[in-house]
């Protein structure tokens, strides 16, 4: 799993609230075991028009949103059924953090599990993060995990936010459930000789 620590990216803007992991990637899209290719799917019904084009009114089909790597949403981000597949998506697509009021709880475990930052920020501030990347395209926002900061380029929005200290050091060091055994591998492996040996 990638490592996360600093990052900065322009945010991409999505004021609704109740955005489930069916509308972050439609179940007709489920059919890949493969981790990556998810992301042109990401928000596929909302981002395509019935014959295939794009649909310009979506943000993430719009100059300046394309390529940001911070979304931005309302309460309860990630409910629905509990496909992994979502932060797949996310992660397939360049967006690495996810900032709401609140999240699903099942999609918000599922984000650490795939190197997928997501933050839990006051309503008023995601308010104002969304009213300022919704008037600028080119918004950043950076996010400092080690500190638990995030702020803007002017540092008219600076906030520091809450995270479980080992769900931390994970992202921090990029491990994943599998990761954190590979650290006891040679532990394991003394043991299993251990077994073969009696």
């Amino acid at each position: 799993m990638k490592p996360f620590n600093q990052y900065s990216r322009t945010v991409i803007p999505i004021d609704r609230v109740n955005i489930d992991t069916d509308q972050i990637i439609p179940a007709v899209y489920l059919k890949r075991i493969e981790r990556d290719g998810y992301g042109e799917f990401l928000f596929a019904r909302w981002r395509y028009n019935e014959d295939g084009s794009e649909n310009e009114d979506f943000i993430l089909n719009q100059d300046g949103y394309r390529e940001g790597g911070i979304l931005v949403g309302g309460n309860n981000f990630g409910c629905g059924s509990s496909r992994e597949h979502a932060p797949w998506a996310l992660n397939d697509f360049g967006i690495r953090c996810v900032i709401a009021p609140s999240f699903a709880d099942i999609f918000y475990n599922n984000c650490f599990q795939n190197g997928l930052l997501p933050l839990k920020l006051p309503e008023d501030v995601v308010a104002k993060i969304i009213e300022k990347s919704t008037e600028n395209p080119n918004f950043n926002l950076h996010v400092d995990l080690e500190s638990q900061r995030v702020w803007d380029d002017e540092e008219e929005i600076t906030v520091g936010f809450d995270i479980d200290q080992f769900r931390k050091h994970c992202l921090i060091n990029g491990l994943d459930d599998i990761g954190l055994t590979l650290e006891n591998e040679k532990h394991i492996q003394a043991y299993e000789k251990s077994k073969l040996d009696n």
